[in-house]
């Protein structure tokens, strides 16, 4: 069984208050959880209006499908526009 943990940093450069951020994280975690099937939640930076840290989590008995998954979530959350990744890490347990 393999576990796979993605951390992303992220920047909301269109957030003018926490209302703002929140809104704008739930519904980006919404639709990564609606298309990957992976579990998300906002792991830090929630008192900060303009930074979020976002954890990402799957199990899977491949490695390789670990690997894919959480890059094509990397993938979209950099195609949606409304956050930027500053930094992210992938970790294998």
């Amino acid at each position: 069984m393999i576990i796979g943990v993605l951390t992303l940093e992220l920047h909301l450069g269109e957030a003018n208050s926490l209302k703002d951020k929140r809104r704008i994280i739930k519904s980006l975690i919404d639709r990564i959880k609606n298309r990957f099937n992976v579990s998300v939640a906002e792991v830090g930076e929630q008192d900060l209006w303009q930074r979020s840290t976002v954890g990402i989590s799957m199990v899977s008995c491949e490695q390789a499908h670990v690997h894919k998954v959480l890059a094509s979530v990397v993938k979209f959350v950099e195609s949606q526009g409304t956050v930027l990744i500053t930094n992210f890490q992938t970790e294998l347990l």
